[in-house]
């Protein structure tokens, strides 16, 4: 439940590090064995990290931008906090990298990590990414305003599931959510899920009533008919097939627009130069036309930054988290 805290000593997540670090591991296309990058995954295989992570080393490796090959390694642990103690760790190694975003913001919160993403090296942010409010597909919620009625009427008999501590975008959004529909974001009941694939199994179990998570990791169980996508979080409207017509919040008078977003770090203690490289590969990247086109393909929002601007941004999510927690007697 939301009320009950979750924070567990950094000494714990460094014990985490050790022992969770057999998550899967494999090469994209070359085989671990002939590797000369790797890049860490905070999550488990078909999460939002992970598609995020596979599709950015895909166009680098395709486009020829490192001049090698990437190992990739899911680190499953602790809502992206093991992974990030293995970032940590590696000070100096300037041939790893790993995605993250604000789920690991909150995770490390939550798990009272002694450091920040920005204690890092941050490199760039790629994309921004809408949510969903997601039910099985024998839901009797039909609409989203079928959702908002049942759940101001009786705040405790709904449970949300998400994919990520609490902190993270997935418990982020729908605290903001009550608060737009005058719930009080303390009577949410909140269960975290290790990624979007835990989720989807929770929500296809009845474990939980409604998932809230970024859209792009529900494509299968959508296109499938398991799961109803009742509404997105943004500006506008996702485009595709699978997303149909799935209104944005505001359409149904709900005044609250929410974006999630993912970026790309190094382990802290590399050189200006290698930083300045890696950065340089993440730019080639993004122009390239096979990322405008995993863009359009993800539902992704083109949301491009490095250097000073990325590390500002990681500053103000810092706090944006902090804050959420603090109201709601999480810190």
């Amino acid at each position: 439940m939301l009320r009950q805290r979750t924070r567990r000593t950094a000494a714990t997540v460094v014990a985490l590090a050790s022992t969770l670090l057999l998550a899967t591991g494999c090469g994209v296309t070359r085989g671990a064995a002939s590797s000369d990058m790797t890049m860490l995954i905070p999550n488990s295989p078909g999460g939002g990290y992970d598609q995020t992570g596979r599709t950015a080393i895909a166009v680098m490796e395709e486009s020829d931008i490192t001049g090698g090959s990437f190992e990739v390694t899911n680190v499953i642990g602790a809502g992206g906090s093991v992974a990030m103690a293995r970032l940590m760790n590696a000070e100096g190694d300037e041939r790893t990298m790993m995605t993250a975003g604000l789920g690991v913001v909150g995770s490390l919160y939550s798990f009272a990590a002694p450091y920040k993403l920005q204690d890092a090296t941050p490199l760039a942010q790629v994309i921004e990414d809408q949510e969903g409010v997601l039910v099985p597909a024998d839901s009797p919620f039909e609409t989203i305003d079928d959702l908002v009625a049942a759940w101001q009427d009786d705040p405790g008999s709904i449970v949300v599931g998400g994919g990520s501590s609490p902190g993270g975008p997935d418990h982020l959004f729908p605290m903001q959510l009550a608060t737009a529909i005058d719930i009080d974001a303390r009577d949410v009941r909140y269960v975290p899920y290790d990624g979007g694939g835990p989720l989807t199994s929770a929500l296809l179990g009845n474990k939980i009533d409604v998932g809230f998570s970024g859209v792009g990791e529900f494509e299968g169980p959508l296109s499938e008919g398991e799961l109803r996508l009742l509404a997105v979080s943004g500006e506008e409207r996702l485009e595709g097939d699978i997303i149909g017509d799935a209104p944005t919040l505001q359409e149904s008078d709900i005044d609250l627009v929410f974006t999630n977003w993912r970026g790309v770090f190094a382990p802290p203690g590399i050189s200006d130069e290698r930083r300045d490289e890696l950065i340089a590969m993440l730019e080639e990247m993004h122009d390239t036309p096979e990322w405008q086109q995993a863009l359009e393909d993800n539902g992704w929002i083109d949301e491009f930054k490095t250097g000073d601007e990325f590390t500002t941004f990681l500053q103000e999510q810092d706090e944006r988290v902090a804050t959420t927690l603090e109201e709601l007697d999480l810190l």
